[in-house]
């Protein structure tokens, strides 16, 4: 039939997860089209049918990219039970879509943050094999020695596992307290914690580049959609 698409599709496209997750949902029992469990996957609708995940009717959207760079003191979360400044009070009025952001920054961090209804974007940006490249601009309470920073790319094991940066330099003229870094690893808190372990205390971090995005003409605090071109190179990230 016309206009027909797999069901983990429309459900990936309706915002709420990856295709992959999706398998998992129809799989498990939550989904239900016209009103009937669907646990078949490869199982495909039409525009009439009615499909609902948690007692909530979904809809395919429209594809939502919104840069934001974030600012110190906001939190990376839809949602917060004690009334904090989250992310998403920034971006409200960036479109009608639900929109998500792809992994987080703490609290303090600053810099940019993706947010999308693009589940399968989500998935592979903020995958564990092949997360999307980050650098950050770290500012420390002291110098940082030369052997330190080699520890930073040779690696460190932290309470969660061994990590280690990708790329670890000094800024130019800053005395070494401020050093640039890339690295692909999501995980919490990392580039703090690594410093930490190696004894300083990081007093600024701020992402200045994202999958290859980058702050330029994007104020601390606004947001921007992006381009075509920008949205057809993350599709390309595997």
């Amino acid at each position: 039939m016309e206009g027909q698409v797999r069901l983990n599709r429309y459900l990936a496209q309706s915002g709420i997860c990856s295709r992959r997750e999706a398998d998992t949902l129809i799989a498990a029992g939550l989904v239900t089209v016209n009103g009937t469990v669907v646990t078949e996957l490869g199982t495909k609708i039409g525009p009439g049918d009615k499909v609902t995940y948690g007692g909530e009717r979904l809809r395919m959207e429209k594809k939502r990219y919104v840069l934001l760079n974030k600012p110190k003191d906001h939190i990376t979360t839809t949602d917060d039970p004690h009334d904090r400044h989250t992310v998403m009070n920034l971006v409200r009025n960036a479109c009608t879509e639900r929109i998500y952001p792809v992994g987080r920054l703490d609290r303090m961090t600053t810099g940019l943050l993706l947010l999308t209804n693009d589940g399968d974007l989500a998935k592979r940006l903020t995958h564990p094999s092949h997360g999307a490249r980050k650098m950050y601009h770290a500012t420390l309470d002291k110098a940082v020695t030369a052997a330190d920073l080699q520890r930073l790319t040779d690696g460190i094991d932290l309470e969660d596992g061994f990590a280690q940066v990708d790329e670890a330099s000094f800024v130019e003229g800053s005395r070494r307290k401020e050093v640039g870094l890339v690295l692909h690893s999501g995980r919490n808190r990392i580039v703090r914690r690594l410093f930490e372990i190696l004894g300083y205390n990081v007093v600024k971090l701020d992402r200045v580049v994202f999958a290859g995005l980058t702050k330029k003409d994007l104020p601390r605090g606004r947001w921007r959609h992006l381009t075509e071109k920008e949205v057809t190179l993350l599709q390309r990230v595997r």
